[in-house]
């Protein structure tokens, strides 16, 4: 003999109330890897747009809310301002120091530092090459 769950309502209401915890368990199985929503909705006995719109009011719920404002610390500058009256330093030339790193297929990295001559990186690419 087979027992089947059977729901009888004596209310004249006509809506099913579902708990929260029966929601978030239909859920949670139709956000599994091969899941099929259609198969767990009509196993539950709900239409499966049902079971979309308890998803998307529980995972909404989920989402951390960040915070409005982050804590920030000033500080005095270390140097003391100049007179007001003091001339203005003298600015310095900026330089033109580059950096320029270089990862080749073969997992080697080069790296180099300042003003590079076009020569001598092409030699040094091409003995990276020749390893």
């Amino acid at each position: 003999m087979t027992l089947s769950r059977v729901e009888v309502i004596t209310s004249v209401e006509r809506r099913r109330r579902w708990p929260r915890a029966e929601k978030e368990r239909l859920v949670a199985l139709a956000l599994e890897p091969g899941a099929s929503a259609s198969e767990i909705a009509r196993s539950a006995g709900v239409h499966v747009s049902q079971l979309f719109r308890w998803r998307k009011q529980l995972c909404e719920r989920v989402t951390p809310q960040l915070p409005a404002f982050v804590p920030v610390i000033v500080e005095p500058s270390a140097e003391p301002a100049p007179p007001p009256d003091a001339p203005l330093p003298r600015r310095r030339k900026a330089s033109r120091e580059s950096r320029i790193e270089i990862e080749l297929a073969s997992g080697d990295r080069l790296r180099l530092e300042g003003d590079v001559d076009g020569r001598a990186l092409r030699e040094a690419i091409a003995a990276l090459r020749a390893r």
